[in-house]
């Protein structure tokens, strides 16, 4: 076993290997770029060496610096964790020649697997089911036209390199095959160096479900079941989970075989993991493989118990696996959530800034896989994830019931982040039904989300619980020392509680301690409230409920947030509620004729000038920001008075792009 593990990787991965290394005995080495320079990976290894700075290319993506690394501080083995360096050849060869071990699969396996095109082709020789589609790339428009009419709309542009999402497109249409050809082309050369893509057929409501394979340098090859990975935005994973709630133990036994077949053929060792899309008739095709830790490993961690970079490093250091297939349990079922630092209402694109605040959820069964800590800033140099929220139970209504309690215990202030929207996501019924695809997020949200209004049961318990802070805070003022002698004892127990644009009439009678009787909605209710001035994230008790409250201060009240919604809730005498009535209507500011930055980002191209009429829908130019290329399309009809930025700039969020007349 190795004495020190070099962890070529950054944020959460890093901080997740360090953890089974801790507990191995092996010492680890960070590699840090300008911008991690205080990261919590850093501060947790043994000891660290700085490579470069922030952007990745001059420093997490350099081959000879990660070797140089190794040989100055004396590591036996690297860690790729996944992204960056963990899928290249030329690393693990470059390792290879300098005698340090590379937790991972041989060469030739990342070489084979690597190239979407070669892939395939081994997959259908190896005997395992694959989509419809041309085998060879294609970089003329014409030609790709040509290919896809063969194929049949939709296709998949894919980059032959590409993985997370990045040199993909779907076309339904020659028009933006050409568009989505050029875009995944770009996206590909700018992520991988390598802008090859290849056309195949577009199964249409897919879901995209994953078999987890382990095998040692001794040709043992086993799977360690499958995730449902279907719940997607631009083919990122959102939620996943393990097992599916749609396969049957047939489709899975034939998965898992399938793996383990491409696994042999290419002589593959170390974790991988073979991903396939299943369409609704349970009939599955391959898609890649992926020759590295998943980031969404930890589902399958905890529902078969097996510490997969544990047996990573194992497998590296020559051992034989320690269990065989029938050994292999499900326990239970597990969720992953990812956490991200984006703005759900402006089409979920990238936030960055200070976490101001940041409080895990800390409840029996949940797990946080995180990077970073209070106080430590989400950068617009790398992926945008601020934690993976995990929660195991005996069965997928417990993992559910676990994940939606987890989310309400997650605290972040400072950034905008996605929580309310997997929150809301977790209580759809189409996905708590199992009934989804590919296209979900699509389908029921489309390009951006809009919390639906508190409304119903839901309004009332935020106006009572509302108000019970308000009489709290009211009574603790009373108590104040060094009142005037005589000065007037003022409280009252009727509220009007605007929760959003909707009023509530309350009225409470104080019981003892922190528990209210409370009139509200027609019937009376009984309300413990476990919350002192100034916290955000507390537990009330409703009619013997149990439920979970986030409140930020507000002028006239709070932001009040459960279960994936939030509202302004205002707290008020009807003295204060008749002179709030009689305050006119401040107009809103008119920001219809300037185009801003929806985030942090590069320019890469500018496409109008000024005095050119533009359409609503109109590109107006391409902004990079966290390795994906948005284009900026013109909200509403006009003439362009004046573009304020040109390629090559960088831009910071809101930054004004260009001015319509």
């Amino acid at each position: 076993m190795f004495d020190k593990l070099l962890i070529a990787n950054r944020g959460e991965i890093a901080c997740r290997i360090q953890r089974t290394c801790k507990r191995l005995g092996i010492k680890t080495v960070a590699v840090f770029s300008e911008a991690d320079a205080d990261a919590l990976f850093v501060r947790e290894a043994d000891e660290k060496v700085f490579i470069g700075p922030p952007p990745a290319a001059e420093s997490y993506l350099v081959i000879d610096k990660i070797v140089e690394a190794c040989k100055a501080t004396g590591a036996q083995a690297v860690h790729p964790g996944y992204g960056f360096l963990s899928e290249r050849m030329a690393f693990r060869e470059a390792l290879d020649a300098a005698s340090i071990t590379f937790v991972g699969p041989p060469a030739n396996a990342i070489d084979a697997m690597g190239d979407k095109i070669t892939s395939k082709r081994i997959a259908k020789e190896a005997g395992v089911s694959t989509v419809p589609g041309h085998p060879d790339a294609v970089s003329d428009p014409a030609e790709a036209e040509r290919l896809a009419r063969e194929i049949g709309f939709p296709v998949m542009i894919k980059a032959s390199a590409g993985g997370g999402g990045k040199g993909m497109r779907i076309a339904k249409s020659d028009a933006e095959l050409r568009e989505g050809l050029e875009r995944a082309q770009s996206e590909a050369r700018s992520s991988f160096g390598d802008d090859r893509v290849f056309l195949e057929r577009f199964v249409e409501r897919p879901r995209h479900i994953e078999i987890q394979v382990l095998a040692d340098q001794h040709g043992n090859c086993l799977y360690l079941w499958e995730r449902e990975c279907s719940i997607q935005r631009r083919h990122q994973k959102v939620l996943e989970e393990a097992p599916s709630p749609f396969l049957d133990e047939a489709t899975r036994q034939a998965m898992g075989e399938q793996a383990c077949a491409l696994a042999k053929a290419v002589g593959y060792f170390s974790a991988g993991t073979v991903e396939f899309i299943v369409d609704p008739d349970r009939n599955f095709f391959f898609l890649e493989m992926n020759t590295r830790l998943q980031v969404e490993h930890p589902v399958t961690e905890l529902i078969t118990g097996i510490d997969l970079v544990e047996e990573m490093i194992k497998v590296a250091a020559g051992e034989r696996l320690g269990f065989t297939q029938d050994e292999v349990k499900m326990d239970g079922w597990a969720l992953e959530a990812r956490v991200y630092a984006e703005d759900p209402a402006r089409g979920f694109l990238p936030a960055t800034g200070r976490l101001v605040k940041l409080t895990q959820p800390a409840r029996e069964q949940v797990r946080v896989d995180t990077g970073v800590v209070e106080g430590d800033e989400v950068t617009m140099f790398y992926d945008p994830m601020i934690a993976k929220v995990c929660t195991h139970g005996a069965t997928r209504a417990d993992a559910l019931k676990r994940m939606s309690q987890a989310l309400d215990d997650l605290v972040i202030r400072g950034l905008g982040n996605n929580v309310d929207f997997l929150a809301a996501m977790l209580a759809h019924p189409r996905f708590r039904a199992g009934d989804m695809s590919t296209g979900f997020i699509e389908e029921e949200y489309g390009e951006r989300f809009t919390p639906a209004p508190v409304s119903g049961e839901l309004e009332i318990r935020f106006a009572v619980v509302a108000a019970c802070m308000q009489a709290y805070q009211a009574e603790r003022a009373q108590q104040i020392s060094g009142r005037l002698r005589g000065a007037h004892s003022y409280q009252t127990t009727n509220w009007m509680v605007w929760v959003g644009n909707d009023p509530v009439e309350v009225e409470l009678v104080h019981a003892h301690g922190r528990t209210w009787s409370v009139l509200a909605g027609g019937r009376d209710h009984r309300v413990r409230i476990e919350w002192l001035p100034g916290q955000l994230r507390f537990d009330a008790i409703i009619d013997g409920e149990f439920y979970t409250f986030q409140a930020d201060p507000i002028p006239e009240g709070y932001m009040m947030r459960h279960g994936g919604f939030q509202a302004p809730t205002l707290v008020r005498t009807h003295r204060a509620q008749e002179f709030a009535s009689r305050m006119p209507e401040k107009p809103k500011p008119d920001f219809s004729r300037i185009v801003a930055s929806p985030m942090p980002g590069l320019i890469r191209s500018v496409a109008v000038n000024v005095g050119d009429e533009v359409s609503t829908g109109q590109e107006l130019l391409i902004l990079e920001a966290m390795k994906m290329e948005n284009v900026v399309r013109a909200e509403r009809d006009g003439v362009v008075e004046a573009v304020e930025v040109t390629a090559g700039d960088t831009v910071v969020a809101d930054a004004v792009l260009v001015r319509l007349e």
